[in-house]
């Protein structure tokens, strides 16, 4: 394979990469429709404190994405030690047999035991690997690299240059959770709290209120400011390139990812349908013969990724380096303006599990495989002996009638609720 001249290759659309932190947020990407879904083991993998899947469940997550014709990917992206080898080589057995589309890994040791062990499985590079020149590309390609997840640090420009120099692969995050540090790789939650971040197990110190404490009166603390807004000094605003789809298409990504394992079900859910109406938006233009610089999302997309509450939006370096506006100084996170009120988990009767309390006349949002949410109030609840209430709080199974009923219910689809005024 040459790695330095690729053929021209005519426009695709990318993967649709989800996070499965546990198999309920597997289940609702693969309903909301990700091609591929990425998880954890309960070693060698950056999300320590996610829910994780031991064996049996890694087992059973890929069973269940096969049968949807959904791709699994596993982490196996800490920086390991000597110690953190131990039990390496029986799991890339085990995952093997299980049948793992693909191992995710940034340690070189890691990516030789992987190569050596279990040769058939396909090793993606993790963005903790910080690829962000073509150079680094060739190397990682020569190693036997199928595909790499760029560093986050990249401008639209740079990613053009590398996709051409390359045929491998090439994944870019587009959504979710950025780290202060270059590329995920950090050292603060190590020296705070001894919780290794490139271990797994970040405490997100980049999160946390600072103050300042003078020597001579350690009990008197003093605000920390950037100009006005406050405290949150290391707290980046979340990565959002949903309007960028159509540049990174025509750049030739491979696969978009999602970031997102230790989020809620209801976040994962809602933004995986975002992204996958945006990419048959994209996809049906084509089709229809508009040239894919000419293509840009209407504002819908916008209006619905703004429902889903995070830290604010950034794009990063997409167009050039941040600066302080892609900062949230003022506190950890913004207010939710949505929330996921309940889980479908029968269509007839209409059976809902709730997640937050959900009343009698409350208006709710059922999120479909269309963008466009279906607004609809609850006209009564019982529970499923049939006896009626008027609330259910989470955890409660209820029996639900809604007006108007959306024309097709999905199993393990999401009803949501404003829980506050916003303005989008």
């Amino acid at each position: 394979m040459n790695h330095n001249t690729p053929e021209k290759k005519s426009i695709k659309i990318p993967e649709l990469l989800a996070p499965a932190g546990t198999m309920e947020k597997l289940q609702t990407a693969i309903l909301y429709g990700a091609d591929a879904v990425y998880l954890g083991g309960k070693q060698f993998s950056l999300r320590a404190r996610a829910g994780n899947f031991d064996n049996q469940g890694i087992s059973a997550a890929i069973d269940y994405a096969h049968g949807h014709g959904v791709k699994v990917y596993i982490t196996l992206n800490i920086f390991a030690h000597n110690r953190d080898l131990t039990g390496l080589e029986e799991h890339l057995h085990f995952l093997f047999q299980a049948g793992a589309d693909a191992l995710i890994v940034a340690d070189p040791g890691i990516l030789y035991l992987c190569r050596k062990t279990v040769p058939e499985l396909p090793i993606h590079l993790s963005t903790q690997a910080n690829i962000t020149n073509a150079a680094s590309v060739r190397f990682w390609a020569e190693q036997g690299i199928s595909r790499l997840n760029l560093a986050r640090e990249l401008g639209l420009e740079e990613i053009r240059e590398i996709r051409s120099q390359t045929d491998v692969d090439l994944e870019i995050f587009v959504h979710g959770a950025l780290c202060i540090s270059y590329s995920g790789r950090c050292m603060l939650s190590s020296y705070f709290t001894g919780r290794d971040a490139n271990h797994g197990d970040c405490a997100h110190p980049c999160r946390y209120s600072y103050k300042l404490v003078e020597k001579k009166r350690p009990d008197q603390t003093f605000p920390v400011e950037e100009d006005e807004r406050g405290t949150y000094i290391f707290n980046s605003r979340d990565l959002c390139l949903l309007g960028r789809l159509p540049e990174l298409v025509a750049a030739g990504a491979d696969s978009i990812k999602i970031e997102g394992r230790m989020k809620s079900m209801g976040y994962v859910g809602a933004v995986v349908r975002v992204y996958r109406a945006a990419l048959d938006h994209i996809k049906e233009k084509l089709f229809l013969g508009e040239k894919i610089d000419s293509i840009e999302l209407p504002h819908s997309f916008r209006y619905e990724i703004n429902k889903i509450g995070t830290r604010g939006q950034t794009e990063n370096f997409f167009d050039s380096p941040p600066s302080n506006q892609d900062m949230l100084y003022d506190t950890m996170r913004l207010e939710q303006p949505f929330a996921p009120v309940g889980i479908i988990r029968q269509t007839v009767p209409l059976l809902v599990e709730a997640r937050n309390v959900l009343e009698t006349g409350d208006q709710i949002e059922y999120l479909g495989r269309n963008l466009e949410p279906v607004v609809c109030t609850v006209k009564a609840m019982s529970t499923e002996k049939g006896y009626t209430v008027s609330r259910a709080n989470p955890g409660n199974r209820v029996v639900v009638e809604i007006s108007p009923e959306p024309a097709e219910l999905l199993e393990g689809a999401i009803f949501r609720k404003q829980i506050e005024r916003i303005t989008l």
